[in-house]
């Protein structure tokens, strides 16, 4: 039997699939607008020769202590460009809680699979001392197609899917290595919170956990001061840092732009925080 609908229910009916409608398209555009504007108050831009990349602060941060991980090993810049396209891939260079299964952090390590425990393994620094130690033990590694060293260390379901990221983890690795100078810049709003932030000790000693080395932010070469000052920058949020100086530039984070600028001052032979 053909169920018939009188006008007026097919009348409410269309009202409420309009409103609906109007309803979805609303949210959709304040979501954007939120989006928007939260990233306009925050972010990190990094930029080479070879393009440009924006990241969220924590992509910033993930990133940076992947670099200084690699540069206490003394790793070649190929391997960090190996990390990079695994992180993007794993993570988008997010340092996960959770997973596949139980994968966590940005490399979606599985503590099952002996990476160690779910608490270390969401410490960037932990999880990329693992990843190196791996990568290491891949013969050629340095040689190898991208995918193929970076499925030697993760044996993920579709090994092939690394070799997307390789130009965004190489344009990464300049910058965060040090290579190129003032290639990351970081902008974030002033502090509102009457909670006080660690400071510039704290900051000395995380990145010296990340280097391997003493507090002193004493620069063995230009690209190792810029490694350090660029992991400064990403962190300065986190920290309450306002100030970056090294090699002839300064970093502040009372300008808007969140740029280096020229500061005739600021010492070459060491990075100075505060």
């Amino acid at each position: 039997m053909q169920r018939r609908f009188s006008k007026g229910v097919i009348t409410i009916f269309v009202i409420v699939t309009v409103l609906a409608a109007a309803i979805t398209v609303g949210l959709f555009t304040l979501l954007n607008r939120v989006t928007s504007f939260t990233a306009q108050q925050e972010g990190c831009t990094i930029t080479t020769p070879a393009g440009s990349i924006e990241l969220e602060i924590e992509q910033a941060q993930v990133a940076s202590a992947i670099a200084a991980v690699a540069a206490r090993r003394k790793l070649p810049e190929r391997a960090v460009v190996i990390a990079y396209a695994t992180g993007i891939q794993e993570s988008k260079l997010l340092n996960l809680p959770f997973g596949d299964r139980d994968s966590v952090g940005v490399f979606q390590q599985r503590p099952s699979q002996g990476w160690g425990k779910p608490s270390q393994l969401i410490d960037p620094v932990y999880a990329a001392g693992k990843f190196f130690s791996a990568l290491v033990k891949v013969k050629h590694y340095r040689k190898l197609p991208l995918h193929e060293a970076a499925q030697e260390v993760q044996r993920s379901a579709d090994g092939s899917a690394y070799a997307q990221h390789e130009g965004e983890a190489k344009i990464l690795a300049a910058a965060f290595t040090g290579r190129v100078p003032k290639a990351v810049r970081c902008w974030f709003p002033a502090p509102t919170g009457k909670t006080p932030l660690p400071g510039a000790a704290a900051a000395r000693q995380e990145l010296a956990r990340a280097l391997g080395s003493g507090t002193t932010l004493n620069a063995t070469s230009q690209k190792h001061g810029w490694l350090m000052s660029t992991w400064s920058v990403t962190h300065a949020r986190e920290f309450g840092l306002s100030r970056v100086r090294y090699n002839g530039q300064v970093w502040s984070s009372t300008d808007d732009d969140g740029g280096w600028k020229a500061d005739a001052g600021a010492p070459a032979g060491r990075v100075e925080i505060s």
